[in-house]
Parts: structure tokens; sequence; C-alpha cells
């Protein structure tokens, strides 16, 4: 066999595997929907679910799934397809699996933008989403600056995102300090990260950002997998880096605070999500980054809720899986102990 025949069949192989895979994905969420629309205080059957779909009324059920769970499911899947793709974006462009937006910042920009909204100005609604992005866009540009001034896959970008971050969370901390006792609550859930509360009307913020950042992304996909390749070699195979990278960058952060502004900080959700997705697929790629996110929000969701004695927030599992995986990250980035 000739090695162009090799190089086909090696290509045939690899798109087979990552169409099963995203069709497993989107089967698994699928499963993860139905079981949010039955389970409950109350348990629905799924025929109770596909009448009130058809639009009959069921005493009890239409409430319950019309009102509280399918905006709490529609949210989750929101947020973690959002946080699977802009995690994906920031570790491929930076060519670093570390360079996660909760790991750098970014994440932490948006909750402290939110958190002054919340506590400070006491705003609501769409006006916390728009400091929260615009809070999240500052942090991404610094940081983004600092980058192109060494090496962007490096160790400095990452401490330097970590040093950033560190500052926020302190910022938040002095906020949540001298804030009304009758507030605190409210605002410590949100920064857990949490589905709770999640309302129609809360979705469009979101939902537009999707729309918009989700489209540019898959049109520029082929150009991402380029510049993870460094921007010397995507600039000779004719990509348009200074005009293209930063249009990512900005796509990854609105996609990020527009998120962390509907649900709160999520942890760990757009730190696993492109690792796990290129480990099944062997390539990685924008949607199955997206579908795993909102597999990990979902399914999280469902093991805070269900699994334990106790109720526990979103961001409190997917926490508890991604603190090991970071943790052995940085040890295999660093197997000598240094820097």
């Amino acid at each position: 066999m000739r090695a162009e025949d090799w190089v086909k069949r090696g290509r045939r192989t690899r798109r087979r595997r990552r169409l099963m895979v995203t069709f497993a994905f989107t089967g698994l969420i699928a499963g993860l929907g139905l079981c949010f629309l039955t389970l409950g205080a109350t348990v629905y059957s799924l025929s109770d679910c596909f009448r009130v779909f058809r639009g009959e009324t069921v005493p009890g059920a239409t409430f319950a799934i019309l009102t509280l769970r399918l905006p709490r499911l529609l949210g989750g899947l929101l947020a973690g397809f959002s946080f699977g793709l802009g995690g994906s974006v920031f570790q491929k462009l930076l060519r670093n699996p570390l360079a996660s937006p909760d790991v750098i910042g970014i994440s932490s920009a948006s909750s402290a933008g939110a958190i002054f909204c919340l506590l400070v100005l006491r705003w609501k609604g769409p006006l916390v989403s728009g400091v929260s992005a615009l809070g999240a866009l500052f942090i991404g540009i610094l940081l983004y600056g600092l980058s192109r001034g060494g090496s962007s896959g490096g160790g400095r970008l990452i401490l330097q995102g970590l040093g950033l971050g560190a500052m926020l969370r302190s910022f938040i901390s002095y906020l949540l300090l001298r804030a009304s006792q009758y507030d605190v609550p409210g605002a410590f859930r949100w920064l857990s990260g949490s589905l709770n509360g999640i309302q129609w009307e809360d979705l469009g913020p979101l939902a537009g950002a999707l729309v918009i950042g989700g489209p540019f992304l898959f049109f520029l996909s082929r150009n991402i997998e380029v510049l993870e390749l460094g921007e010397q070699r995507a600039r000779s195979l004719g990509v348009r880096v200074d005009f293209v990278s930063p249009l990512l960058m900005l796509m990854g952060i609105i996609l990020i605070a527009f998120g962390t502004a509907l649900t709160g900080p999520i942890a760990f959700v757009s730190f696993l999500s492109g690792p796990i997705a290129r480990r099944l697929t062997g390539f990685g790629g924008i949607l199955p980054s997206g579908l795993m996110g909102g597999i990990l929000v979902l399914g999280g969701d469902l093991l805070g809720q269900f699994a334990f004695d106790v109720r526990f927030p979103v961001g409190v599992i997917t926490g508890i899986f991604g603190a090991p995986y970071l943790i052995f990250l940085l040890i295999q980035k660093s197997p000598g102990g240094g820097a």
C-alpha cells in the first residue's frame, strides 16, 4: 500500500472515530436531559413529559417541567457548551492545557464584575451579564498582550494568570466582607456555580452570545487547529494570525463571561472539556469540546442533586473531579519540581 493510501485510510479512521464519539456525546446529553425532566421531588414518567410537550395540561407536571426543570436543563446545557467552547479555544490558541479560563483568571474577572454588580450596585439581569463580560474581556486582553511578549505556551503566562486570578479573588472576598449580611448568601450561592433559580428570561444573553460566537468559532475551526501548531507555522500556511487570533480569543472570552454570568463560575468545566474530548476523539475539535462541557455540567448537577444525602451545587461536584486533574497536569508539566 502506498503512503498516500495509508494517509487517506488514517484520515477516514479518525473521521469515523470523531463522528462516533460526537454522536455518543449527543446521545448522552439526550439521556441526561430526560433525567433532568423526570427526576426531582416528584418523579414523572416519560409519557407525562411527552404529554406536556404536546401541549396537554398534566397536573403538577406541566408547572414542574416547563417552569422549573426545562429552564434549568437548557441553562446548564448552554453554559456547559459555552464553557467547553471557550476553554478549548484558549487551550488551543495558547497551546497549553493549563491555559484554561478558570485557571488563568478569566472566570475570576467575570465573577468579580458580577459580584460588584450584585452587592454594590444591586443590579440584576442583563446588566450583570454585560459588566461580567467587560471584566472578563479586560483581563483576557491583558493576558493576551502579555503572552505576545514571550512564549505563550510556557509557564510565564500561567503564572501571570494565576497571579491576576488571586488578586481578583481577593477583591471578591473584600466585597463579600463589606456587603450586607442579607446579600452574602445569594452571592455565595452564585460563586459556587449553581443552576438553581434559572428562569426563561435568564437564558437570553447567553443564548445570544452562542448564536453569535458559536457559528463564528465553527467557521474558523480549521484556523484554530492550524494556530495550535504555532504562529510562525500558521503564517506560513496562510492564516492571518494578527487578525484571526484576537477575534477567536474575543469570542472565547465572551462565551466564558456570559456563561459565568448565568450560572456562576462552575469549576473546571472549561479546563476539563477540551482534554477529555481530545482523548476520546483522538483529535479534539470545537464541537466535541462543547458537548463535553454540557455533559460535565448536566452530569455534575444530577450527581449533586441526587447522589448524596445533602444537595450540592454543580460547581462543587466539578471541582472535586477537576482539582486532581489540575494537580496531575502540574506534576506532568514539572516532573523535576521546577517552574
